[in-house]
């Protein structure tokens, strides 16, 4: 089936596609999301997106890839820009709400700032994929830290149960307590903990494999894929319980029940060659059902849409590479709110934090 962009119009002139099939979503980008930051801010890379209870989006993003000429106000050679936090909220209209984030007692901020997840009690949590990053910390909504799991530079592989390796997305489970974690880009698992206490629970590779970190990390473009992660990128969890893993260099997402027996598996663009892949994150639509999902393919500029239950590849939006409205630079991270809009992430000079706004179905 030829699949359709399902970008609307706007008054930029973006052309609107008709629907290859009825009942699609449809997007539209919104130039004006979010406001401009406060106190002469500037982003770094924007590497991730989250959203809590309240429908407020939350965003991690590099203020360390802030180069001097962006930094002028700090060295005061000029009026121009201070880094902003590195975790920031903002209300559904755009406005800053709150930030913070940093080094501070009792903690290791990691090295390289990656992912971000507000849970059902609106506690943060931030993962690091720098290159010595093994641990994942938890905070208050307001800041103050709660728990750190793992240690900086005391990685042991993908299947030390005390470390991570370099993590990149997490997601929760809060009828069992348990968050998982996307073990990364260092190690090449699924692993959960206990999200009171950091308990070690469980964890599995590609197919429900054990992870083996011996195995090279050759991409597969046809027939059977290969039997272990490349790089475990994204992971969320759909209402009926199953687990969606971004295998973002191996171009799919796999599919798990909560205890990480393999269900199934969709490749996004297979055949795509670029070495930053195409399966970065999962985000589902909003309805009960959650008859689709949504996955950032930031080699190929576009969203994909996937239908949930068939794995059918359906539509995208975007498609378009640059740095204006409705282009893509480099999308990393993407998360939904209650309405259906969507939030992406960009990094690699993108720097930006983006919405689609959700304009029903066609």
């Amino acid at each position: 089936m030829k699949r359709t962009n399902l970008a609307g119009i706007t008054l930029l002139g973006l052309v609107m596609a008709a629907a290859a099939q009825s009942g699609l979503p449809r997007f539209e980008p919104d130039p004006s999301w979010p406001k401009p930051l406060p106190n002469n801010w500037m982003l770094g890379d924007v590497s991730g997106t989250a959203v809590d209870t309240h429908d407020h989006i939350w965003i991690l993003h590099r203020p360390r890839t802030l180069s001097e000429h962006d930094k002028y106000g700090v060295s005061k050679k000029g009026d121009c820009c201070v880094p902003a936090p590195p975790v920031i909220e903002f209300d559904q209209a755009g406005n800053v709400v709150q930030s913070w984030g940093g080094n501070g007692d009792g903690y290791e901020w990691p090295d390289s700032e990656h992912g971000i997840f507000v849970d059902p009690q609106d506690n943060v949590w931030v993962t690091g994929n720098g290159d010595k990053d093994a641990q994942i910390l938890k905070f208050t909504k307001a800041g103050k830290f709660l728990m750190q799991i793992g240690h900086h530079a005391k990685s042991g592989g993908s299947n030390d149960t005390a470390n991570l390796g370099r993590a990149a997305g997490l997601a929760m489970n809060p009828k069992t307590n348990e968050i998982f974690v996307a073990d990364g880009y260092g190690n090449r698992r699924v692993v959960v903990y206990d999200a009171s206490t950091g308990a070690y629970k469980r964890h599995w590779g590609a197919y429900g494999n054990k992870p083996d970190d011996s195995v090279p990390r050759t991409r597969v473009y046809e027939g059977a894929g290969s039997p272990q992660f490349n790089l475990v990128h994204g992971v969320r969890i759909s209402n009926d319980g199953l687990v969606y893993v971004g295998d973002r260099v191996n171009n799919r997402i796999q599919v798990f029940q909560l205890d990480g027996k393999f269900v199934k598996e969709v490749y996004i663009e297979r055949k795509t060659e670029a070495g930053e892949g195409t399966a970065f994150d999962v985000a589902f639509s909003p309805d009960k059902q959650q008859q689709f999902f949504y996955v950032p393919d930031g080699s190929n500029k576009k969203v994909q849409i996937v239908n949930r239950q068939t794995l059918e590849l359906v539509g995208f939006f975007g498609g378009h590479g640059g740095h204006g409205p409705g282009d893509f630079y480099h999308i990393h991270s993407i998360v939904t709110d209650s309405k259906g809009n969507v939030y992406l992430g960009e990094v690699n000079n993108g720097r930006r934090v983006l919405r689609w706004n959700y304009k029903g179905t066609r």
